[in-house]
């Protein structure tokens, strides 16, 4: 729910862990498309939070948005010939 950026399910500050979840397997395979979502998301929740007259936590909105797509990185195997 902007401009709040909250969950519409939950109504835990999004991406919560089920919208995470979601967010890794419909990019799955595609880790750097859904950083570059995830970081267009969070400028827009940063002006959302600004427009609301807040001064937002820069280092936990991005441990928030983008801190957790360390964990859904799958690391591919180089194979040499």
């Amino acid at each position: 729910m902007r401009p709040a950026w909250l969950c519409r399910n939950c109504a835990a500050p999004w991406p919560c862990s089920p919208a995470q979840l979601h967010l890794a397997t419909e990019f799955y395979g595609h880790s750097i498309a859904l950083a570059f979502y995830l970081a267009s998301n969070l400028h827009d929740a940063i002006d959302d939070l600004h427009a609301l007259g807040a001064r937002p936590d820069l280092p936990a909105l991005h441990a928030r948005f983008l801190g957790w797509l360390s964990v859904t990185r799958r690391h591919r195997r180089t194979e040499t010939l």
